[in-house]
């Protein structure tokens, strides 16, 4: 609040995830500056610009929040809230021209994302025939011309479905370029009428070995990789795995072994998806700590955070030794339930504290 006080001009451009919620780089912002009165920002001049995708119920929930809360605090509007829906041409142009004439410039910049480029299909591979769940793929993708790119554990991809649009899909990759080719895990959606979605059923339905998919690579550095030196806690389920076994394939290359995966799923005998691969990487030494959880094997419903609240001392321990969480997969269900632990197990202020220090990351969708 003092730092926005002694400013005249801030820019706000802001996105909104799950049900209208502030990002996790946003939520401390949003907590401790926005949940009461706040400071006097009569002589700060803002502009937001509200990121947001109306396929969502809650369309730029935080960006209106933080537009309506600055407009409280008396903050004068460089121009109008901008709200942009997923890519629009038109809402990025005018941020352009009004970031330009804050600037000075009688120049419009002509930015633009990195164009799709076409890579190919080399192998997809049902990992849980007769699951009760919907169909998973572990897909492998080249591109069509010159080397794999660079990108770093935690990073996403864009794919362009042919009939998306400007509706692209992101999916956290699972592999690191020295793997010698681009692998997802993506889990086969349908809609209530029974039709796949358009991201899913163009990946594991639609498309066939060799043919070319549109995409990109995006930068994802909320969710790059600790120090060698870190301990890390790996949290997630379903298609999160993907996440979490990039980075497990990174630390594999930076020789750093205090590892530990709690990952869940439906029933062993069909879900266990890359289990030869987990158990040589336990028997390696990589993966110290492995706990593997499936929900529907048993009377009681057991699920990842259940499993994390059984080594509630091991997690004490590992976070007192500086370990970071990482968690990976469902936004709805996984991701709040195993935050509810973590801050039961933990405390409010400790979570707070991993968060501040970069310890506590997510990328839950």
């Amino acid at each position: 609040p003092a730092l926005l006080a002694a400013h005249e001009q801030a820019l706000f451009p802001v996105s909104t995830c799950g049900e209208g919620d502030a990002p996790d780089n946003g939520a401390l912002f949003e907590r401790h500056c926005m949940a009461d009165a706040g400071p006097d920002l009569s002589r700060l001049h803002v502009g937001v610009l509200a990121l947001g995708d109306r396929e969502y119920a809650h369309f730029c929930a935080f960006g209106r929040r933080l537009a309506a809360w600055l407009e409280a605090r008396g903050a004068v509007p460089l121009f109008a809230p901008l709200e942009m829906d997923n890519q629009d041409a038109n809402a990025l142009a005018a941020w352009q021209q009004q970031v330009a004439h804050i600037a000075g410039s009688g120049e419009t910049p002509d930015w633009r994302a990195p164009a799709f480029t076409p890579w190919r299909l080399l192998e997809r591979r049902h990992l849980n025939p007769g699951s009760s769940g919907a169909p998973v793929f572990h897909l492998a993708l080249a591109p069509e011309h010159g080397p794999l790119p660079e990108w770093q554990a935690g990073d996403l991809v864009q794919v362009q479905p042919p009939e998306a649009g400007e509706h692209p899909r992101d999916y956290s990759i699972a592999s690191l370029p020295a793997d010698g080719a681009l692998h997802l895990l993506v889990r086969l959606m349908h809609h209530a009428d029974g039709t796949a979605g358009l991201g899913s059923g163009w990946l594991c339905r639609h498309a066939q070995p060799g043919d070319a998919i549109a995409l990109r690579i995006r930068r994802n550095p909320n969710f790059h990789p600790p120090a060698a030196d870190v301990p890390m806690i790996l949290i997630g389920n379903g298609t999160g795995l993907a996440g979490l076994r990039a980075h497990l394939k990174a630390r594999e290359l930076a020789g750093a072994t205090r590892n530990w995966l709690l990952f869940g799923e439906r029933h062993r005998a069909h879900d266990a998806f890359l289990a030869d691969e987990l158990a040589e990487w336990q028997a390696q030494g990589l993966l110290p700590h492995l706990d593997l959880t499936f929900s529907r094997d048993g009377d009681a419903h057991r699920y990842v955070q259940h499993a994390l609240a059984s080594h509630a001392n091991r997690l004490r321990q590992w976070v007192e030794e500086g370990a970071a969480v990482y968690v990976c997969g469902s936004r709805a269900g996984m991701a709040p339930d195993v935050d509810a632990t973590l801050r039961r197990i933990l405390g409010e202020d400790k979570i707070e504290a991993l968060r501040t220090a970069g310890r506590y990351r997510r990328d839950v969708y």
